[in-house]
């Protein structure tokens, strides 16, 4: 190996719903790939790092990695949940065969993919929501505290209202529409059992509505529509905000990212920027920047 190769770098992006990992050499050739299932913090630091070993492990092993070539692979990991206190202290003193291990939160994982390392924010729009970026050594962050008490403008934001408004309508309190009709539908016309459902619901639970939403509001549902561009509005001022706050540039990301774009206003959706990588690729860079500050 040459001193332009000796390196390799694995990124790993681990997330509620599962967990990516792929090796590249300095050239940015990709060597292997893993996956595996959920990982974050909010299962333990155990089982998080149990899901992320498995997708490294299914990398190296298809890179054929041994132990000599492991001392020479900088990690970097995007991981759900790192903001819970002690999460990454815990994490960095697991012992590991690798030359460095880094870590950072999914969300500025995927910044920086998106951004290739520079400057730059995202808001991701999914089953939860939040603006995050970097900007002239400041760290960004709008929202994403948790649903229901944030993550305005995210699927399960939509999925919250829906339920809510069609109670109302049950109660004969508004009028009912399509929408309304199909979301009682889901608890054969009983408030009770949706009141049944909501003490078992998760915020993914919620999440699971927002296709039935979206779907109305493309059909003209009224009230889907008010929905929806609610949600918009939520997601407008994120973008907004983080401009005014110095990102110089921002990427809409996450599952309801491509159905809401076409509800934004048209000053907002005229400025955001397309990704450049994805999240394993921002965890990349995140290991890159270990041997670089060597």
């Amino acid at each position: 190996m040459t001193a332009a190769t000796e390196y390799f770098f694995l990124g790993v992006d681990g997330g509620g719903t599962g967990c990516r990992a792929r090796i590249e050499d300095a050239s940015g050739a990709i060597l292997g790939q893993g996956l595996s299932g959920p990982a974050t913090t909010r299962l333990g630091i155990e089982q998080a790092w149990a899901s992320i070993s498995r997708a490294f492990n299914a990398a190296l092993d298809e890179a054929g990695f041994g132990p000599d070539e492991m001392a020479l692979t900088h990690v970097g990991v995007g991981l759900a949940g790192t903001g819970r206190k002690g999460s990454v202290e815990a994490l960095k003193a697991i012992p590991h065969p690798f030359a460095s291990i880094d870590f950072v939160s999914d969300g500025m994982g995927a910044c920086l993919g998106a951004h290739s390392g520079r400057d730059g924010a995202i808001v991701i729009a999914g089953t939860g929501s939040i603006g995050l970026g970097f900007a002239e050594g400041r760290d960004l962050r709008l929202g994403g505290y948790g649903f229901p008490i944030s993550d305005e403008g995210s699927g399960a934001d939509l999925g919250l209202k829906a339920v809510q408004l069609a109670l109302r309508a049950h109660d004969g309190r508004i009028e009912k529409t399509a929408l309304l009709i199909e979301v009682m539908q889901r608890f054969q016309n009983d408030p009770y059992e949706a009141i049944g459902w909501m003490d078992r619901s998760s915020a993914t639970d919620y999440a699971s509505l927002a296709p039935m939403v979206m779907r109305h509001a493309d059909q003209g549902d009224s009230v889907g529509r008010r929905i929806v561009q609610s949600a918009a509005e939520q997601i407008d001022t994120l973008v907004r905000t983080l401009f005014d706050q110095g990102a110089p540039r921002v990427t809409l990301l996450g599952g309801l990212s491509s159905p809401l774009e076409a509800w934004l206003a048209p000053d907002v959706r005229r400025r955001l920027k397309p990704a450049d990588g994805d999240a394993v690729s921002g965890a990349i860079i995140l290991a890159r920047k270990a041997l670089q500050a060597t």
